[in-house]
């Protein structure tokens, strides 16, 4: 397993993060379709996490209405897995109960939902907090006063970001910079073959601010696995059932067409194959992975051995490309008179 450097912090985290979002759902809601791994089926899994040597874990309040940071923090105590040697992320943003502040980014919701969710990981602290969307009730400085000040508390190490517009992001961060408060360390979101939206304007501001991305999602909701193509779907996938994220499906099923072929000459799955571009796209720091069973987990992490080549970089680029976007084109353009 390689590590990486989480921007300038100079914190270390494997390639590859392991996201929790498969543990809990016991009701028969959109969780449930997510995944329903209880205790025992948790723990083998963390431990063949461990034993890869992915040292980055990622959940959040909202996955399973707390379920999954109560089965996470109970299975790293039963391996006895030292807390100083895992890199634990959790968000706060959705409403967990039916009360008019237990959502949201206010300062009161951050601290609320900070100390919900230490009791139910049953930890002192948490090293990444993700703010998990936008909040448009709260200002944008009081949003950051409240993360700085939680990070000061000593209940959180560093603050991160999911969701989030670009310019957001960025005004942001010049905010704390003038203000000589905690900044963004990282950037969670969806990012695959088939949906590059990220590259239009996130991934330039994250290089250039030195922020690291975290993609969500690199198999497209399960698309990208193989399970799908134009002569029908695996009815027991996850997306059979929770049609999710968004995408472009004929461009998908062109997309799967050429990992196919290029999966047969690199002796790897589809899926493989997918983990592997994302992996070694601009600015990416760790690729969160799910499974639902230990073979998928398996083959995830087997993905980090898979080196696509610059030629089949290229093919995949040549069935997925980002439409170029106003201001975009006009930059290029007008760039050519300082050549």
């Amino acid at each position: 397993m390689k590590y990486n450097t989480v921007g300038n912090t100079g914190l270390l985290v494997s390639e590859l993060c392991f996201g929790t979002m498969t543990f809990g759902g016991q009701q028969e809601d959109m969780w449930a379709k997510i995944g329903k791994l209880q205790q025992k089926e948790v723990n083998e899994m963390l431990a063949a996490v461990v034993e890869s040597g992915i040292n980055f874990i990622d959940t959040a309040n909202v996955y399973s209405f707390g379920q999954s940071e109560e089965l996470l923090g109970q299975g790293l105590l039963d391996l006895a897995v030292p807390r100083d040697e895992i890199v634990i992320a959790t968000k706060l943003l959705a409403k967990m109960k039916d009360k008019p502040n237990a959502a949201g980014l206010s300062r009161y919701n951050i601290f609320n939902s900070v100390e919900a969710s230490l009791k139910r990981l049953q930890m002192d602290y948490v090293d990444i907090l993700y703010v998990h969307g936008v909040d448009p009730l709260t200002s944008l400085e009081e949003v950051v006063r409240s993360l700085n000040d939680i990070v000061e508390s000593g209940k959180v190490r560093y603050i991160a970001i999911c969701n989030w517009p670009a310019w957001m992001v960025a005004k942001a961060q010049a905010i704390a910079h003038y203000r000589g408060w905690h900044k963004f360390m990282g950037l969670q979101y969806y990012y695959s073959a088939v949906s590059r939206d990220i590259e239009h304007e996130l991934v330039p501001m994250a290089v250039d601010h030195d922020i690291a991305i975290f993609p969500w999602s690199p198999l497209a909701g399960g698309f990208l696995t193989g399970k799908f193509t134009r002569e029908g779907a695996d009815a027991d996938s996850r997306r059979a059932s929770f049609d999710f994220p968004p995408i472009d499906k004929e461009k998908a099923y062109d997309l799967v067409d050429v990992m196919a072929d290029l999966a047969k000459i690199h002796d790897a799955s589809i899926a493989q194959v997918a983990l592997a571009w994302v992996r070694q796209q601009k600015g990416i720091t760790s690729t969160i992975i799910g499974a639902k069973t230990l073979d998928q987990l398996k083959a995830n992490v087997d993905s980090t051995k898979l080196l696509l080549t610059e030629d089949d970089l290229r093919k995949i680029d040549k069935v997925s490309p980002l439409p170029m976007q106003y201001p975009g084109w006009m930059v290029e353009r007008q760039a050519n008179y300082r050549k």
